[in-house]
């Protein structure tokens, strides 16, 4: 099959090609990273007949404008609600298209989500690190952030005239709280700061990034001194530091860490917790670690299906 070729004409902050990440490493210090969005990558790469941990790029509200250089191929967007165009056509979230040489393809955020998946009908090629192509952004590891001039090669290209899975998209928007399970170290705060958590509202702050979400509101008291040994991390952990700011950790979050965790957002609503933007409110509901299991067996039964 031949291969398709394309060249960056501009890229946003944090833009970047991923898969689903490298597993088991993380007790080396080395962070799995991979896609904000899971269900999103995942559904575009279903969407085009792709292995599901297919390479993506990660659009964030940056947005990505390409130029297709040689060859043809078709590809699809998930995600957040991101306006594309195809020269001066708009095209649909989610509706396959195919571009050709000297075509232009441009991305941009629409009215809500903070993060969309470019999915093409082959294989982009692009660096790996440790077996993954998946960027840890701070370091650059991994295949990197997409640079202005770069050129992409997406090889053995396919041109597809219409869905190859026609599931209904299995990602959900906010719906005016995320779930979490309090703990491991809630005991470490007071009676008021877990009130405060699940019952007074929260916002986005603009220091988001794939490494962590630190929000605005109320200060998260402690109820004795701030000393726990650094113990492994988890993506949702909702840590809280000296100064009584939550912080939710990300995809590309550090491997271990000395904060107390008030509560872990569920897996079922990290996706959904993803998508808001920055200045956009938030609120917690807890639940038992039972019911989260409940729910994410309820999930994966309707992904199945």
């Amino acid at each position: 099959m031949p291969d398709a070729k394309f060249r960056v004409i501009r890229a946003g902050p944090l833009v970047s090609f991923q898969d689903l990440g490298r597993n088991g490493h993380m007790r080396f210090g080395v962070p799995k990273s991979g896609p904000m969005d899971i269900a999103a990558f995942k559904r575009t790469n279903r969407l085009l007949g792709n292995t599901l941990g297919a390479t993506c790029i990660e659009v964030s509200i940056g947005g990505l404008e390409l130029e297709c250089i040689e060859g043809s191929i078709s590809a699809c967007i998930q995600g957040g609600d991101f306006h594309l165009t195809l020269d001066q056509g708009d095209i649909a979230n989610g509706k396959i298209f195919t571009i050709a040489s000297g075509q232009k393809l441009t991305i941009r955020a629409g009215k809500t989500g903070s993060w969309c998946y470019l999915s093409f009908a082959g294989s982009i090629n692009t660096d790996t690190w440790l077996g993954a192509s998946a960027t840890h952004f701070i370091s650059g590891f991994g295949g990197g952030a997409l640079m202005a001039d770069q050129i992409l090669n997406v090889s053995k290209a396919r041109m597809i005239d219409q869905l190859l899975d026609d599931k209904p998209i299995d990602q959900k928007a906010y719906q005016g709280y995320i779930r979490v399970t309090l703990g491991p170290q809630d005991h470490y705060f007071t009676p008021t700061a877990i009130r405060r958590l699940l019952n007074e509202e929260y916002k986005v702050s603009t220091a988001y990034d794939r490494m962590g979400m630190r929000l605005v509101g109320p200060n998260l008291e402690l109820n004795t001194a701030l000393s726990i040994p650094s113990e492994p991390l988890m993506k949702g952990s909702v840590q809280v530091a000296g100064d009584g700011v939550p912080t939710i950790l990300m995809s590309d979050h550090q491997t271990t860490g000395g904060y107390p965790k008030i509560a872990t957002v569920i897996s079922s609503d990290l996706d959904m917790l993803a998508q808001l933007r920055p200045n956009q409110p938030l609120r917690f509901l807890a639940v038992t670690p039972q019911e989260a299991i409940r729910i994410a067996r309820v999930k994966k039964i309707e992904q199945n299906s």
